[in-house]
Parts: structure tokens; C-alpha cells; sequence
């Protein structure tokens, strides 16, 4: 795999990265933010931030824009 990388201008870090899977309570927040965003579409991270804090999820804002950007 070494020699592969070598003639390409890749790291060979880059062979070994492997993806980790994605958690049941991240997708469930990501859904949830979805959901919250088609019924206020006008609503950013402080207020989806509120929202889901109402419901009893502990989650911040930078957690909320950080699940935005993924979706």
C-alpha cells in the first residue's frame, strides 16, 4: 500500500483513514433538526438550539450548526 501512495501526491494516511460510523443519538438529533427546520424554516442554531432544549435534548449551539453543516 506504502508503494501505491509513494507515486501518488497523497498522504499515506490516507490509504489507512476509515470512516466511523455515524451514532444512533447523532442521527436521531440530525432527524429531529430536520424535522424542526421544515416547520420553521426560518430558524437558525439559537432557535433550533431552544427547541430541541425544550424537548430535554442537551445539546449546544455549536452541536447544532456542527449537525446543520452535515446534513
Amino acid at each position: 500500500m506504502i508503494d501505491r501512495t509513494h507515486s501518488l501526491p497523497v498522504a499515506r494516511s490516507i490509504a489507512y483513514y476509515e470512516p466511523r460510523p455515524v451514532s444512533e443519538t447523532t442521527l436521531m438529533l440530525m432527524r429531529r433538526i430536520d424535522e424542526l427546520q421544515l416547520l420553521y424554516p426560518f430558524a437558525g442554531t439559537r432557535m433550533l438550539r431552544d427547541l430541541l432544549r425544550q424537548e430535554g435534548h442537551a445539546i449546544g449551539r455549536q452541536q447544532v450548526a456542527t449537525l446543520m453543516r452535515r446534513m
